[in-house]
């Protein structure tokens, strides 16, 4: 990976208070993986699998340079970086034309008064379940301590399901109603498990293997990019204290294991207190699978001492108990905003004090199970299949290009037949918005909304009413960019609306997605802050005679 720093105006007072820059130089193209053991086509990004990983502090411009050697178009997108006044930068399509093959385009944003850990990956015709995905660290500024000591080391993992056939494979299953079935294996950093039972994973294949020296307390940031599959991490005789989640710091508390939902990243402190009598199981298992042979769609990486007395041995760490269905929602209820922590600025994160703020437009979203609507395979938020126009939604708005979209989302499911559309929510700037996920479907669904982070007040099964709003955390509710919904469930999130653009609201779980569960929030200032369409901007629809 080609790579430099470049700091303007160096020399002179700490360049004068600018901002850094950081450049890269990215081409995404396929390579031979074997992660399961059978040679086939990945997605990498400069030869790796997975991608570099972006390490920048609060405020750094970040200019990426991506040059697509795949054989269709590609964006990239970038989870939970929230663009601030700069939907231009969002990379996905509403906002972008994506990058025809054979073209390079630059990215250049701001990690604007953000901190955390994220992630990035390819957002178009399910190309993440190819791979093309990285880690995105964003440091504090040394003049904001971290609200715990600093670690000895930090460490990334992506965890996530994995199916041998292709993403273009995939994608025409899901297009003909087939479905995705259960994966065929579950991925540690784009390595498939170690050999911990002969009976269950066949020699031969790379495994991941974690380093670290005794005593010493690591950052573990753990993803899960994968397709459709929550995971539950763990790692044998250590426990996991949870510090932050995408961006906002947590009050800290230890878990043997945490459910990862598809999308969601989190961060853990984790010491090495054992004795070293041999190496310890790194796992992640997929949780509400039907799978005849579970055994087999386990992760498992290798945390290796350096003063190890021998490899992991015996059996691997269970793994919450799959009857227990309220297991995973009150352990996702347990994690809170740590309101005394400053973040990437001084003041504490329970300075906003998001309980006391009125509520002043309310959407209640409901999804239901993949159907047939106009003879295709689609699924739904509120009875809608968003149909994405040849021309990007944020392009339109800006040449006044008529006939898009149409900014008439319902605020609830309206008794008429599911359609595909092109409708999109209208926003009001500074509004702060109510959002709740009704769950109709058989399966968990994680929902992520690009340009914010919101506040996560409530979930529980069965159909929220208007009585629900009782049980709402309106204290330390945690603030993150992706929450999960549970079969059967709703949760509940508030927003405040005070970044211009136009931001994707969409599933998570790929199949959900590419099928149409997404729509879009148009936010306008009216004394139009936003930043100007980027130089280097590709037209492409009703704006193609405008590309040079």
């Amino acid at each position: 990976m080609l790579s430099y720093y470049c700091y303007l105006l160096c020399f002179t007072t700490l360049c004068l208070a600018e901002d850094p820059y950081v450049y890269f130089d990215w081409t995404l193209s396929y390579i031979t993986a074997s992660p399961l053991g059978v040679k086939q086509q990945v997605i990498g990004i400069n030869g790796q699998f997975p991608g570099p990983i972006l390490n920048v502090t609060t405020n750094w411009n970040v200019v990426v340079n991506v040059k697509n050697d795949l054989d269709e178009p590609m964006l990239l997108t970038w989870n939970g970086i929230q663009q601030r006044k700069d939907t231009w930068q969002d990379g996905v399509s509403g906002t972008n034309c994506p990058i025809p093959a054979g073209w390079n385009w630059t990215y250049e944003f701001q990690v604007k008064d953000q901190i955390g850990s994220f992630f990035y990956f390819p957002s178009l015709s399910f190309q993440r379940a190819a791979g093309g995905y990285g880690g995105i660290t964003i440091n504090n500024r040394n003049v904001i301590p971290l609200p715990f000591a600093t670690p000895d080391g930090d460490i990334t993992l992506f965890i996530s399901d994995w199916f041998i056939k292709s993403h273009k494979e995939l994608r025409k299953e899901i297009e003909t109603g087939v479905g995705l079935g259960a994966p065929d294996g579950i991925l540690i950093n784009g390595l498939g498990p170690y050999h911990y039972d002969n009976a269950v994973v066949s020699g031969g294949i790379a495994y991941q293997t974690v380093n670290v020296e005794p005593g010493k307390t690591y950052r573990l940031r753990v993803h899960n990019v994968g397709v459709s599959t929550s995971l539950n991490f763990r790692i044998q005789s250590h426990n996991l204290l949870l510090v932050e989640t995408e961006g906002s710091y947590t009050v800290q508390q230890n878990y043997t294991s945490l459910d990862i939902h598809v999308g969601q990243s989190y961060s853990f402190l984790v010491t090495m207190d054992q004795n070293a009598s041999s190496d310890y199981y790194i796992v992640a298992s997929p949780r509400f699978v039907n799978s005849s042979d579970s055994s087999k769609l386990v992760g498992v990486s290798v945390l290796h001492y350096s003063n190890s007395q021998g490899p992991a041995s015996g059996p691997l760490p269970d793994p919450p108990m799959e009857s227990d269905t309220f297991f995973s929602m009150s352990q996702a209820r347990s994690i809170r905003w740590n309101v005394s922590a400053g973040a990437a600025r001084p003041n504490p994160q329970g300075s906003f004090k998001y309980g006391e703020i009125t509520v002043t437009d309310v959407f209640i979203l409901h999804n239901r199970p993949a159907e047939l609507i106009e003879g295709k395979w689609r699924t739904t938020l509120s009875g809608i299949s968003y149909l994405a126009p040849s021309t990007p939604l944020k392009l339109a708005e800006q040449f006044n290009i008529p006939g898009v979209f149409k900014l008439d989302f319902p605020n609830k499911m309206m008794n008429r037949p599911a359609k595909v559309d092109t409708s999109v929510i209208n926003g009001t700037y500074k509004a702060f918005v109510e959002i709740i996920f009704q769950n109709n479907d058989t399966t968990v669904q994680s929902y992520h909304l690009d340009g914010y982070a919101f506040f996560v007040v409530g979930m529980d099964y069965g159909l929220w009413t208007e009585n629900s709003r009782s049980t709402y955390n309106k204290w330390d509710g945690v603030a993150r960019c992706t929450t999960q919904v549970f079969p059967g469930a709703w949760t509940a999130i508030l927003v405040f609306l005070d970044n211009p653009g136009i931001w994707n609201l969409r599933a998570q779980n790929l199949d959900s997605w590419y099928l149409g569960q997404e729509t879009y929030v148009s936010v306008v200032n009216p004394e139009n802050s936003e930043l100007p369409v980027p130089a280097n901007t590709i037209f492409c629809g009703a704006l193609s005679p405008l590309q040079k």
